[in-house]
């Protein structure tokens, strides 16, 4: 791992085991795009952009005509910029004091440093120790304008990823205005490519697209103040060869839970751009003299193994480098949530009756959700008040969470703080906290509004009333949930000219409250929530290690779901249950035998009225339970790989590799049936090919070496009877 700085060439080259990076510094100061990709142990020049000239293109004012053939606005930069010549899509777009919006940075120095940025505020990456990554700041200066850009890259130990960022700073004595800032840009040399991105709604989360490069700008985004349901913060670029399991991918992903906008443009000449970053419809941000603006993050990362080795990048990353560090590799309980199996109508005789249920099925964790507070019988009131009521729970919180844990098992409770009731408490006292436009009428959503998490008051007053109940209530683990999205986007505690920066402020915010309660109440593992999946990133992660996939939990709808999130992360930090049938969002009927194999590949659970269901499904469960308990580090630590895809055919594959290699369980799971189907060769992965493996299944059993059953594969027969069948197969290493 390491940074080098070739003088003679002038080319930065990071490197690790896994990949390298280059960086030209190009003649008049600017900074542009070599290469991405596998580990090069050397580097001769050969990518140098060639110089030629283009019709109707600019060259920069200093060149001169002896210098014709260097046109500004074709060269592959790392970071470009607006109204100087490159007509592309710029990544950052400044307005100065004199109204103008010329911007032009060029190389002024640069260092290199162990670790990895600390960027207060923000999510970021997290290294225990120097020794594991290095970091290449590049400063670029507008001299005229006295602005200073900072590209941030680091790479890390092992790890095919790499990390960028942007910093600006106004060194100057004007202020100029910030309407655009991208936390990377990466030009690529004339290519065909295909993008890959995750699309889709409530209940349809991450549902995986696949599309040639054309000329022209594609835009993903969010503008709904999270990361959303609708659009994942991730784009992949593979080439049309890429399978799962062989060619080249590129990925992008961001570090960051609010509005957000990634671009892929192909230019006139077939070369592409990627950009990620900060929404920037409605960005107005003053950067006042001696302030400094920091973009979140975002991880790029590089396979040539296909996209399930670009998927292991990312969830390497993620466990290793990204989550608290208390909860790495720490296995996560089963639990029960009483949200099916009552939704608001409970009491705490029946919450008794399901506890006790579940305890005796040796679930580990109840969770209460919501409905617990203020005067919460339906979802039209007391959202911002953070009190028990009584009577629902006439021996109040820490009664309950006594019974539990009396019974063995841990306590949860579900929170959503972010949001307020016009039929509150709090709205009444404060109704001037709602986001809010002047003299509008205010839109509620899931008859709730919005807290403005950018005012420190809001901020406080929540920790205040949650702390209290935490420092009350022996609580193992909380659900934060947030179930609308911004709308009316408007901070009153702040003046006009600064409602441009009100949406990143309230994410800032919503950071700064998880960072507060997290380092207070180290203990409690978080669990993060939006609708389901509809905050499900990187950025949320860094504070809470696992996240509701989503509220459908269908078993054949989080077949797709689960698949396209496994793209982002590890199976580790996506909550998985089982539900009731026939199922509350589909209404379809699978087997209860389905509904566990597929919720396996995850953080296990149940979402149902277990005290409602006959004796030989509790005693399904209880084997289910136990299984899960004996495999549970496999499951939810090993390397997980996709074979079969949903969104292609009736099959869904994937599975799960100890990191020894010496055991695996392979899911197979069928949506509708047909007759006479075809026969299914399936092919596993990640395997020691030298090693000889005994595949078992309830149907199969056979030895074969790991070469012979990734190359060759095998016969899934007997063939898989009936609509949503599903079968597992566990494959164990034998001792010679």
């Amino acid at each position: 791992m390491e940074v080098i700085f070739d003088s003679s060439q002038q080319v930065f080259h990071l490197r690790n085991q896994k990949l390298s990076y280059l960086i030209q510094l190009e003649r008049f100061g600017y900074v542009t795009h070599l290469y991405f990709g596998q580990r090069l142990e050397h580097y001769s020049g050969i990518a140098a952009y060639p110089r030629i000239h283009r019709d109707f293109e600019v060259e920069s004012v200093e060149f001169g005509a002896d210098v014709r053939d260097f046109s500004v606005g074709n060269l592959l930069y790392e970071y470009s910029q607006y109204n100087r010549g490159d007509f592309r899509h710029p990544a950052l777009v400044l307005r100065h004091a004199d109204g103008s919006t010329v911007s032009d940075f060029r190389y002024d120095r640069h260092e290199i440093v162990a670790g990895s940025p600390n960027l207060e505020g923000l999510p970021h990456a997290k290294v225990d120790g120097g020794q594991e990554a290095v970091t290449l700041k590049l400063y670029l200066k507008d001299t005229l304008k006295s602005l200073e850009l900072v590209l941030s890259y680091t790479i890390f130990e092992g790890q095919a990823v790499v990390v960028r960022s942007a910093t600006l700073c106004n060194k100057g004595s004007e202020t100029s205005r910030i309407e655009k800032i991208s936390s990377f840009q990466l030009d690529l040399s004339p290519r065909q490519a295909e993008l890959i991105h995750l699309n889709g709604t409530w209940a349809r989360e991450r549902f995986v697209e696949r599309e040639a490069i054309h000329h022209g700008i594609k835009v993903l985004d969010s503008k709904r103040g999270t990361s959303s349901h609708h659009q994942s913060p991730y784009m992949a670029i593979v080439a049309p060869e890429t399978t799962e399991h062989l060619g080249q991918a590129l990925g992008a992903q961001l570090i960051y839970s609010g509005s957000f906008e990634m671009s892929v443009q192909m230019d006139s000449y077939d070369q592409i751009r990627l950009q990620a970053g900060i929404q920037s419809l409605g960005m107005d941000w003053e950067l006042a003299p001696g302030e400094s603006f920091q973009t979140p993050q975002v991880v790029l990362a590089y396979s040539n193994r296909g996209l399930n080795g670009l998927s292991q990048a990312y969830h390497d990353f993620v466990s290793q480098h990204l989550i608290p560090s208390r909860f790495r590799g720490v296995e996560r309980p089963i639990l029960i949530n009483n949200w099916e199996a009552t939704y608001f109508d409970f009491d705490q005789p029946r919450l008794h009756a399901l506890i006790d249920q579940a305890a005796d099925l040796g679930v580990e964790l109840f969770v209460l959700d919501d409905g617990w507070f203020g005067q919460r019988n339906h979802d039209n009131s007391s959202l911002g008040d953070w009190f028990e009521q009584e009577s629902k729970l006439p021996q109040g919180l820490v009664g309950l969470s006594d019974y539990v844990h009396g019974k063995g098992m841990k306590f949860g409770l579900w929170f959503e703080p972010e949001m307020i009731s016009e039929n509150s408490n709090l709205f009444r006292e404060h109704p001037e906290w709602a986001i809010q436009t002047p003299n509008r009428s205010l839109t509620p959503g899931r008859q709730q509004l919005v807290l403005n998490m950018a005012n420190p008051d809001v901020r406080d007053n929540l920790f205040q009333q949650i702390s209290k109940i935490l420092n009350q209530v022996p609580i193992d683990y909380i659900k934060w949930d947030m179930n609308r999205h911004l709308t009316e986007v408007y901070a009153l505690h702040l003046p006009s000219q600064a409602q441009g920066q009100v949406a990143h402020r309230y994410t800032l915010g919503v950071y700064d409250l998880m960072e507060r309660l997290t380092k207070a109440y180290p203990h409690i593992l978080f669990e993060s929530c939006s609708g389901g999946g509809g905050r499900f990133d990187l950025g949320i992660l860094a504070y809470m290690p696992q996240t509701w996939t989503s509220d459908n939990t269908d078993a054949v709808e989080r077949l797709k779901i689960q698949y396209g999130t496994s793209m982002m992360v590890p199976q580790h930090t996506m909550g998985a249950h089982v539900s009731a049938v026939p199922n509350h969002q589909t209404h379809r009927v699978t087997p209860l035998a389905t509904r566990a194999q597929v919720a396996y590949f995850g953080d296990f659970g149940y979402e149902l009225d277990l005290t409602k269901l006959p004796k030989e499904e509790l005693e399904s469960i209880r084997h289910q339970v136990n299984f899960y308990k004996r495999h549970r580090a496999l499951f939810q630590f090993g390397r997980f790989s996709r074979l079969l895809s949903p969104f292609q055919d009736k099959l869904t594959a994937w599975m799960v590799v100890s990191p020894e290699q010496d055991q695996a369980i392979v899911l197979l799971a069928q949506t509708l049936t047909q007759a006479s189907m075809p026969l299914q060769v399936l092919k596993l992965q990640d395997l020691c090919p030298e090693r000889r493996y005994q595949v078992k299944s309830e149907e199969q059993e056979f030895v074969a070496t790991g070469a012979e059953l990734m190359q060759v594969g095998f016969y899934v027969f007997p063939q898989l009877v009936g609509d949503y069948a599903s079968r597992l197969y566990h494959v164990k290493a034998l001792v010679d």
